[in-house]
């Protein structure tokens, strides 16, 4: 990607080496708590697991250690995410004022080893999310060394689409969309056709567009780039995802959309660069 000549948002909060915020006992899965907050979490628009992640971890009961993170004087990676922050600022904001509307910028957490939000605590192993009742985007560097040595997804627009991606729900958030979804009712967010796959999908439709309207002006894009957005969108399909932990998969317990249906809303958001072309709660077929 060509980022030389794109600003650094400023909307950054970097806490890593801060540690993950000690003091709590752990909740256990399993109980009627445990239920009601997944659901809470699915009712609000937000990704369950973070939920389930604290309800099995939570937090360490003991003071943790904090490991000091090193960030040298050019922090590559925070430079890297605040240029691609600042273009989906550029594109967002502009979009918004073509529509007669203000697009209020989000802010963006970098964190390592687990980080408190609005919506619960979050261990690393989450990946990336967007907590819409503090309008923040929550990321451990470290998710893209998953990305790649894990999933095979590497490459500077493979990490972008992933920002991207989040800010995204930030979008959705900005345009009420996340609140009708959640006055739908649990029922309604389950399953390979429910509500919470066609709001990951819109997502990845909204970095698509992104991507567009940030390379027409800027031409940020270089040759391989948006293969590697592709690669990144099905590397997090919910079935590759599934087959790769358990062996099959079971599309009742989607959340996210297949790698097929995330490659092909993100192209279809990259082709028109047109949010109106994102509308997954319309489509009989995803």
């Amino acid at each position: 990607m060509r980022l030389d000549d794109q600003r650094e948002s400023s909307n950054i909060d970097d806490v890593r080496g801060s540690g993950g915020g000690g003091g709590r006992t752990p909740l256990r899965i399993g109980g009627i708590g445990g239920v009601i907050l997944v659901i809470g979490a699915l009712y609000f628009g937000v990704d369950p697991r973070i939920v389930l992640n604290l309800l099995q971890t939570g937090p360490s009961s003991s003071s943790p250690t904090v490991a000091q993170v090193q960030r040298p004087a050019n922090d590559a990676g925070k430079q890297f995410i605040a240029r691609i922050l600042g273009s989906t600022e550029d594109v967002w904001t502009a979009y918004f004022q073509q529509m007669g509307r203000t697009y209020h910028d989000p802010r963006l957490t970098l964190f390592s080893g687990g980080v408190q939000s609005a919506c619960g605590y979050a261990q690393t192993s989450v990946g990336p999310f967007y907590c819409p009742a503090d309008h923040k985007v929550y990321l451990d560097l470290q998710f893209f060394q998953e990305l790649q040595n894990r999933l095979g997804a590497g490459g500077d627009f493979a990490k972008a689409y992933v920002v991207a991606h989040e800010i995204g729900h930030h979008v959705q958030n900005e345009l009420g969309i996340m609140q009708q979804v959640s006055r739908q009712g649990d029922a309604a967010q389950k399953g390979a056709n429910g509500l919470s796959v066609r709001v990951e999908l819109q997502a990845d439709c909204f970095a698509g567009v992104w991507a567009k309207r940030a390379n027409d002006a800027k031409h940020l894009l270089e040759t391989g780039d948006i293969e590697e957005g592709m690669n990144a969108a099905a590397a997090v399909g919910d079935d590759r995802l599934e087959r790769q932990a358990r062996g099959y998969v079971v599309p009742d317990s989607f959340t996210h959309g297949t790698s097929a249906q995330r490659v092909s809303w993100f192209k279809r958001g990259l082709s028109s660069g047109d949010i109106n072309r994102c509308d997954t709660f319309s489509a009989p077929s995803l």
